[in-house]
């Protein structure tokens, strides 16, 4: 922003939400980013919500707020209009008619760190939280040049602006030794040190830099126009891929061992309460130390879960027969499964979401958390036991 004491605009806020959650880390099929908005209106007010649903639409514009953000897109499948009388394309006119953006993190927000199972895990008590799946971390290239050292201060700012030598929160990043080097020059050649056909020796920095892959071919032009030689000498070597902090889900401790049945209690004690409630599978004798979670719909990973050493498995839309195989099936000492709404474990994430956008932004902007449940399961009836 150019005025620290103005409202951010609509692209200073999407340029925030890129930074902490990347639109290249959603899935493939996924859809997020800005449904609607003009990316130079000013922001003075967000709502955060779950979902994008006619509720929380009526919320935002009751709130005076320029800004809906949603974890769930509004328009998940791809559509060829959005006509008014459809209810999806109803609401993208009523916010538009009311002067409300609308911007969506989903699964990039999922695997962010931090994302939405940190917040769930934070929320349960969690620490030394570890990604349960990780992703590989940015794959980088190296690249190693040298240049007579006279140029090697412009050869490097040159290569920094085109994306060379970033590393986490630091930037121009570069590795700097000094040696000799040899060359002669062919005919044909138009040499800037040096004579055709004469041997050259020539003082040069070999400089060392880390190159995002997607930078590279950019890298490499801005290598070859300032470096004064006609022909650079360069290595660029693609390095093996690391482990990251993002991923899906998280594992983490306990402050203390406890059984099954009292965790799965304050499960749902510290979630946002729903009619679905919280519900378990395993013995309720079972001590609980080591947990993981998935925020959202997490059945899939339930069997990195147990292959972490996890005691309880705290996710969403578990399926019946993974329960019976992964806990009944297994016996004793079987992984716990908890078993929670899909919305109430993704709702910790906007707490968290307000919390970093009141930090960047300050009083310039009014951060609302939702309150609305927008679980869609409504009514719950118990079992009765057969007399």
């Amino acid at each position: 922003m150019s005025d620290p004491g103005s409202a951010p605009t609509l692209d200073d806020v999407r340029a925030a939400l890129d930074g902490w959650f990347d639109p290249r880390w959603a899935e493939p099929w996924d859809a997020v980013g800005l449904v609607c908005g003009d990316p130079d209106e000013p922001v003075r007010r967000i709502v955060l919500a779950v979902d994008a649903v006619a509720a929380t639409v009526a919320e935002a514009l009751e709130f005076g707020a320029q800004l809906l953000i949603t974890h769930h897109p509004l328009l998940l499948t791809g559509v060829h209009g959005i006509p008014v009388d459809e209810p999806k394309g109803a609401l993208v006119h009523r916010m538009i008619r009311g002067g409300v953006a609308h911007l969506v993190a989903h699964t990039n927000a999922d695997v962010a760190d931090p994302g939405v199972s940190d917040a769930l895990a934070e929320r349960l008590g969690l620490t030394d939280l570890r990604p349960l799946d990780a992703q590989d971390g940015e794959v980088l290239d190296k690249l190693v040049v040298f240049v007579p050292h006279a140029d090697a201060e412009a050869l490097i700012a040159a290569l920094a602006a085109a994306g060379a030598g970033r590393l986490g929160d630091y930037d121009h990043c570069a590795w700097t030794t000094s040696g000799e080097g040899r060359f002669r020059p062919q005919p044909g050649a138009h040499p800037a040190i040096g004579l055709v056909g004469e041997l050259e020796r020539v003082p040069e920095t070999r400089v060392e830099m880390v190159v995002p892959r997607p930078a590279r071919a950019d890298v490499v032009a801005a290598l070859r126009t300032v470096h004064p030689y006609e022909e650079p000498a360069f290595d660029l070597l693609a390095q093996a891929p690391l482990p990251s902090r993002r991923g899906t889900g998280r594992i983490g401790e306990l402050a203390a061992t406890t059984s099954l049945a009292a965790f799965t209690r304050h499960v749902a004690a510290v979630l946002p309460a729903t009619v679905w409630g919280v519900r378990a599978a395993g013995d309720p004798d079972r001590p609980v130390r080591t947990v993981a979670v998935c925020g959202g719909a997490g059945g899939s990973l339930a069997d990195e879960a147990r292959r972490r050493g996890a005691d309880a498995y705290v996710t969403a839309d578990l399926r019946h027969h993974p329960a019976v195989e992964g806990v009944t099936e297994l016996g004793p000492g079987a992984m716990a499964l908890i078993d929670a709404a899909h919305w109430a474990t993704e709702a910790p994430w906007l707490d968290a979401l307000a919390a970093a956008l009141r930090t960047f932004f300050g009083t310039t902007v009014e951060v609302r958390v939702s309150q609305l449940v927008t679980d869609p399961w409504t009514v719950h009836a118990p079992s009765v036991r057969a007399r």
